[in-house]
Parts: structure tokens; sequence; C-alpha cells
């Protein structure tokens, strides 16, 4: 009896592959078999020539790979993108953010994240993880969107116990959502607005529940010496002390984490991984960058990120890959270092790991989650290919993705946006600006002040 037809049969493209040692690879004229959102096979064009499938692309000139995770990013914030610009950190947050970000609504938010999702969907992101308040609703637009996300209620200790307690409640009513698509994770801001009893608290109540923990902290080297003068800790000893290292944890930028710290993030009890996302740290002129390297050789996983609009201007993935990779042959002083082929791991499986979906995410291969992108390397800005692996990273632009799908289900086809109304998000986010953008209450959420 004939095999009952296959979800989506993709045909004729180069798909980028990982190998038993997890090199990367790619196999050209090569196909992809979705079924019951999940990848059945990576194959020859001529293989499934005349396969039976609902929805059947042709992707000549186009290479398959993993969906793009943006590892750290505050969706809500497109909303205040190039909002405040030109500043130091603590005039960025005291004087612009933290006052607008006290007008913000429910509603802004949930508009904002759709604008967040339509670009990370036209630019090849499959998964992102959002540190954020209104989660609810990030949570209802990524049910919306069709993309995968790692979802976190922030909270501050100036919250009082209420902050604490609304994240352990997101995350334990959302875990799964979305048709499994939404994993979720304790959110503390960081050890700066977080007092190392609710820290603590923190870190018990994700043992208790199983669930992830989702911080910035060693943001950069000021907040490090700060922390030093003020606990004789590094922040990241700070989060050893309370039982964070204990927890599968994700660390948001870590450009400050130093040498002493390599050794506790080495052996942590639990899984550790840093999101970096260099954009902003050149614009903030910060003098460090995430230490990769080091990161590396201590076994922790360093995925790819963008942080917030408002401080990275886009959410554009690429732009990260790119940026870490040149960056970090500045830094260490080796052109060696970081080749293309281990950028392209740090998109990929390093990315998924880093948000707990190493085991379901991240490659091209039978049994994965169809997550995956299309990349139309036609353009004269791509060609010649002469390396692969050089053109996806240096050559490649976010606005090459042509087809981006999560779960077997097609979100862009043909730079076509299938599951959000873009036109209408930017009419709605006009009419919101004048009161969303206000300053002149006062108000701030919080203090800037290691």
């Amino acid at each position: 009896m004939r095999a009952a037809p296959a979800d989506l049969v993709i045909t004729g493209c180069t798909v980028l592959v990982h190998d038993e040692d997890e090199r990367i690879g790619f196999r050209p004229d090569a196909a992809i078999v979705v079924r019951d959102r999940v990848i059945e096979s990576v194959t020859t064009a001529a293989e499934v020539r005349d396969l039976p499938a609902a929805e059947r692309i042709e992707a000549h000139g186009q290479v398959a790979m993993p969906g793009l995770i943006n590892c750290h990013t505050h969706a809500p914030m497109a909303v205040l993108r190039g909002l405040a610009e030109d500043l130091p950190i603590e005039e960025w947050f005291n004087d612009v953010v933290w006052p607008v970000e006290s007008n913000l609504t429910a509603d802004d938010v949930e508009w904002g994240a759709r604008l967040a999702c339509a670009e990370m969907i036209r630019g090849g992101v499959t998964c992102f993880a959002d540190h954020y308040f209104h989660m609810d609703k990030v949570a209802a637009v990524v049910a919306e969107s069709g993309l995968r996300a790692h979802l976190g209620e922030a909270y501050f200790s100036s919250q009082g116990p209420e902050g604490l307690e609304r994240s352990a409640e997101f995350a334990l009513r959302h875990r799964g959502g979305a048709d499994g698509r939404i994993t979720t994770a304790l959110a503390p801001h960081a050890p700066y607005t977080v007092t190392d009893p609710d820290l603590a608290a923190t870190a018990e109540l994700a043992r208790a529940h199983g669930l992830p923990v989702h911080l910035h902290a060693a943001e950069n080297r000021d907040q490090t010496d700060a922390s030093l003068a003020r606990h004789g800790l590094t922040p990241i000893e700070v989060l050893d002390r309370t039982g964070l290292l204990d927890t599968d944890l994700l660390i948001a930028h870590g450009t400050g984490i130093i040498e002493r710290d390599l050794p506790l993030l080495a052996r942590t009890g639990g899984r550790t991984a840093v999101a970096t996302a260099p954009r902003g740290y050149l614009r903030f002129a910060w003098p460090a960058t995430t230490p990769v390297r080091a990161l590396r050789t201590a076994g922790v996983p360093v995925g790819l990120a963008t942080d917030g609009a408002a401080s990275n201007n886009s959410l554009d993935v690429w732009e990260s890959m790119t940026l870490t990779a040149l960056i970090q042959k500045a830094t260490e002083g080796d052109p060696r270092w970081l080749t293309s082929r281990q950028a392209l791991h740090h998109a990929t499986l390093q990315s998924a790991r880093a948000v707990g979906l190493g085991g379901s995410v991240g490659s091209l291969a039978p049994g994965r989650r169809a997550d995956l992108i299309l990349v139309d390397l036609t353009g004269p800005h791509t060609q010649p290919v002469h390396d692969l692996a050089a053109t996806l990273v240096h050559s490649a632009r976010a606005s090459d993705v042509r087809t981006t799908v999560v779960d077997g289900r097609i979100l862009m086809r043909d730079r076509e946006l299938l599951t959000l109304d873009l036109p209408a998000v930017v009419s709605e986010l006009g009419a919101r600006l004048p009161a969303l953008t206000d300053r002149s209450h006062g108000r701030r959420i919080q203090e800037y002040d290691i």
C-alpha cells in the first residue's frame, strides 16, 4: 500500500548538515521530507521526485539550514527602536528606556511582539528567548505567529514578593503552550536589581519545578567591578552563592565574565549557557565582548542573540553571527578564530542548546522538529560561491531568507508573511506611539545604579 503523502517536501536545495562530530557540511541537490511536524528524512532530490506531498517547494539555488535562534531578546521593545540613541547605558536606561517602559500597557506589549515576530520570521528566526513584562500577551502572539519561543516573565526585587510569584506562575502556566512550541523560564532581571535572597528563592523554585532560569549577568566589566567593590564577588560568583549555577541557566551578555569565573561556569550543577549580542556592546562602547573562546574551552555553549531592538535597532541574527565572527577575530588577535563554520555552529546547535532545545532543533536530521529556513544565494552580493559557509556568514543577509518553516508549518513563503498582518501592526503602533513615548510624567520602573 502506498504511504500517505508527506506534509512538506523541499527539493533541489543544498542542505546544511552536521556530521557525527558536529562539524558543518553541505549536501548539494538534496531534499527534505517533513511529516507530522518532524523531519522524516534528508535525502537526494532524485529520491523524492515522485513522492506525493501536501506541499512542495522547489528550492534550486537556495540553502536549507536550521532556523536561526535569537537566544536573548525583549521582543516588545521593538516599539522603542531608535528612541534612545547615542547615550551611555546609564542615561539610556534612566532617562529614556525605563521611563517609557513605565507607560507600556499589555496591549502595547502585544502589538510590539507582533512587530518583532514579523521581523524575526522575515529574518529566518524560528525560535526566540524572551525576557519581559506582560508575557501572557507575548505567549499569545507566539501561538498566533507560529514561532517557537522560550519565555520568561521578568521581575525586579523592587516589585516585592509578587514579582517572583508572577514569574513562577507564568512559567508553570505556559510551559508546553502553543502546541508544545513554548518553553518557559524564571526570569529575574539581574543580580544588581534582584537581591541575593530573591535569587536564592528563584533557584529553589527552579529546582522544585524543573524550570530553567534566564537573566542578565556580568553584562559589562563595570558591573563586575561594582559587584567586586560591593560584595567582594563577581556577578557570576553571586549566581554561584545563591544556587543559580546549580540550575539550568541562560546568562545574557556576559561581557564582564573574567578569568576567575570560568572554573565556576565549567563545573556548574545544571546546564549553563551564555547569549551574546555584539551589536549592543559596540553601540554602548563597552571595552570587552563575550569571551566566546574561553567559554567554549570551559564547555559552556554560547548562543547568538540581538537583545531588544531598543539597544540593537534590529532583531537580525544574521548580523549577530557576522559580528560575532569578526569581533572574536579582533579580540583574540587571531584571524583563524572564529571561522565561518564555527560561527554557523553557534548559530545552530549551540544556540539550540543555549535555550534548552538541543535535543529537538538546531540541526536538520531525521527526528528533529522541522524548524528550517531557505536562503536564496542567487543575488549578486552572494555570487560567486567559493566557500559556502563564508558566503552564509559574511555575504548573506536577513533579506535573503525566502521561506521560514516552524514545526513543519510555513510561516513565510517567497518573502510573504502567512501568519501576521504586518501593515495592520505598523498602523496600530503608529497610533499608539504618542502616549507610549511620553516621558513628562517623570516615572521610571527601576533605577540603573550598579
